[in-house]
């Protein structure tokens, strides 16, 4: 049995959306040994929380087969990532259990890394055919309003647009641009590297 990373996210939108980035990162890297395990949900106003992150973790290691890594992939919101990411991972090293882990916090919205790449998407759920990508799009408050500006005739729905748009985005363009998602690469390449390959044969 492969080895899996499982997503710990907050919305439902992401349960859909994190998994396809993660299955595309893993294709990058070549992973084929690894695979992506259900994520996980667990709310925002519960994460600050003390032990309702660690009971997370818990219950997925537990309800999730074969989990051999754990990805917590969050927006930061209008916390300081470098602050908050380090107090997140203290806490979930003492319920790991000796796996490897990451915290990802994406700078504001997750949103943001379409904003990166979203001269790829052009045509995609609606994003305007001339559409640009902002220089800097991680410092823009309402990620998910300034993708629904650049939508025809709708407004950006996380549960219907994020899925498709995580598919489609042009990960290196996003990378780029937003020093969040190169963390995501980076982190997801790490645990690669951590976890066990199956054994010649199998």
């Amino acid at each position: 049995m492969k080895p899996a990373i499982v997503p710990i996210v907050e919305g439902q939108a992401e349960v859909q959306a994190v998994p396809v980035l993660l299955r595309r990162i893993l294709e990058v890297l070549e992973a084929h040994h690894v695979e992506v395990a259900r994520p996980f949900r667990v709310g925002r106003y519960k994460v600050v929380k003390q032990g309702e992150l660690e009971r997370a973790i818990q219950y997925a290691m537990k309800d999730r087969e074969n989990v051999e890594a754990i990805l917590i992939v969050l927006d930061a919101d209008d916390d300081c990532p470098a602050e908050l990411g380090p107090d997140l991972a203290r806490r979930v090293e003492m319920v790991a259990a000796g796996k490897p882990f990451a915290v990802v916090l994406a700078k504001r919205e997750l949103e943001a890394w379409f904003l990166g790449a979203k001269r790829s998407l052009r045509g995609v759920r609606g994003i305007l055919p001339d559409a640009e990508s902002p220089p800097e799009p991680e410092e823009i408050r309402g990620a998910k309003e300034a993708l629904s500006r650049n939508m025809a005739g709708k407004r950006y729905l996380g549960i219907d647009d994020q899925p498709a748009l995580a598919a489609a985005m042009d990960l290196e363009a996003a990378r780029r641009r937003c020093a969040s998602f190169d963390k995501l690469m980076r982190e997801v390449a790490r645990l690669v590297a951590e976890l066990p390959r199956p054994e010649s044969g199998n």
